[in-house]
Formats: C-alpha cells, structure tokens, sequence
C-alpha cells in the first residue's frame, strides 16, 4: 500500500519517462515557500537598487546653466511686432513680442503638445499652434485652449542699457 507522500507510480501504459522524471503535476500548481521567499526577495532587493540609483541621480542634478546673449535691441521691434532667435543653443527657437511700449516676453516657439512652431496672432493677443489649434497666453505662456497640457518655457529676459539680454529659460524644454 503506496503511503500518501509518495510519488505516484507510473501505470504500465504511460512511458517510462514519466516514471522517472522528477517533477510532479500535482504539486506543481503551488508555490513553495522557498520559492516565495526567494521571489520577494530578489523583488525588494531590485526596489531598493532602483531607490537608491533615483537618489544617486538626484544628488548629481544640477540645473542647467543657461548663457547670457543679447537678442534684440530696445526699439527694434515695433509694438505688435515679433522677432525669431535661437536660445539656447542653436537649436531651440524662440520669439520675442513686444507687448507694449515697455513690455517684452519672449517663449520658446515649440508647442508642449507636439513640437510644432508656434506664432504671435496680433488680432488674438495670444500664441498659436496651428498643428491641433493650441492657444498660450501671451503674457504668461498658459494654456488657453486645445491639446497642448504644459504651459510654454518662458526665455527670461533683462534689460541692460538699449540691449534686451536672455539669461533663463523657466519651465522645461523639451528635446
């Protein structure tokens, strides 16, 4: 008489293979503990690295350092009017807008949403993508309407003398 923690023995007509193959279908279904505790942990072991590579990052950021460069000239640009440069690097287009007769702002030109080139409408007072008809706010760079989520990055600006100088970026810019 077979005692209950025995193996099962093979029956004449299943092949000798199954006889002697160590693994048992009826216990495979469950997890041992072993098993288990091996699992949470190579698990946890796996969290903490992942905390502590955050962490490690973290700790090394720093923000980034943005160049100073004189983009317009005070005057130059009409009140209404609108004037393209890159900042900053070569690769990032900007505008300025001359609001008013002392008032400048100037917004990186690709759209939150899906990088397409923004521009000054004059008869909105707002900018606009024209990709999916996403509206910024020209005096802080808000969403107004459409799909775009994040507000425009903002070239901060500063006068000196007659000269309009960039020194900032504030917000994210997307590469």
């Amino acid at each position: 008489m077979p005692k209950p923690n025995d193996p099962p023995v093979a029956k004449a007509s299943e092949p000798l293979w199954k006889d002697e193959f160590s693994v048992f279908q009826e216990r495979e279904r469950f997890v041992g503990r072993r098993q288990m505790i091996k699992f949470l942990t190579l698990t946890s072991l796996g969290m903490f690295a992942g905390n502590m590579w955050i962490l490690i990052r973290s700790w090394l950021h720093r923000e980034p350092a943005y160049p100073r460069q004189e983009i317009a000239r005070i005057g130059e640009v009409p009140v209404g009017g609108v004037k393209l440069f890159r900042y900053p690097n070569s690769k990032e287009q900007c505008l300025l807008v001359r609001t008013g007769e002392e008032d400048y702002v100037a917004y990186s030109q690709k759209c939150t949403h899906l990088s397409c080139a923004v521009y000054y409408s004059r008869e909105d007072n707002q900018l606009i993508c024209p990709c999916h008809n996403g509206r910024f706010s020209i005096r802080d760079g808000a969403v107004i309407q459409g799909p775009p989520t994040r507000a425009l990055p903002h070239v901060v600006l500063e006068r000196k003398g007659g000269e309009l100088i960039a020194i900032g970026m504030s917000g994210r810019l997307e590469s």
